[in-house]
């Protein structure tokens, strides 16, 4: 069952009020999660990629990231002195460096998803089981036909 298309609008602008506000209080918490961590936010976004992606170069990286390359440069310098990533020559094109991982960076990253993902839980704990999974599966219906556009 479709909804009617004009009839909605209040509907629709409430939805997308309430999805910014959600991602704004995300936003804010994961910052809150992070000022226990030696990384900045822009950081902790470039090592996600990093492991979900796997090793890229600067240029990939800053594609992703939306940033100037020298922006990225200087990030990935701050993570490197940190042994958080290393950049290493790429097999097939010695001229090619990459930007790799290293488990102090995937450890951060597995600590704040962890912590983000537990006040997740306890926001929810009023929920009941049925509101969760219904919330999980509309939130993922929602990705899907986002990622299709």
């Amino acid at each position: 069952m479709a909804l009617e298309k004009g009839k909605n609008d209040l509907l629709f602008a409430d939805i997308e009020k309430e999805l910014r506000y959600i991602s704004s209080i995300v936003k804010q918490k994961g910052r809150e999660i992070l000022n226990n961590y030696t990384i900045t936010p822009p950081q902790f976004v470039a090592l996600q990629w990093l492991l979900e992606d796997g090793d890229m170069t600067i240029g990939e990286l800053s594609n992703k990231m939306y940033l100037a390359c020298s922006t990225t440069t200087d990030l990935v310098d701050r993570m490197e002195k940190n042994n958080l990533v290393m950049r290493v020559k790429d097999e097939n094109d010695r001229r090619v460096v990459r930007i790799h991982l290293l488990d102090e960076g995937k450890n951060i990253i597995d600590d704040v998803i962890k912590k983000r993902q537990n006040y997740l839980k306890e926001v929810l704990s009023d929920f009941s089981e049925d509101e969760v999974l219904s919330l999980q599966s509309s939130l993922k219906k929602l990705h899907r036909e986002m990622k299709e556009e």
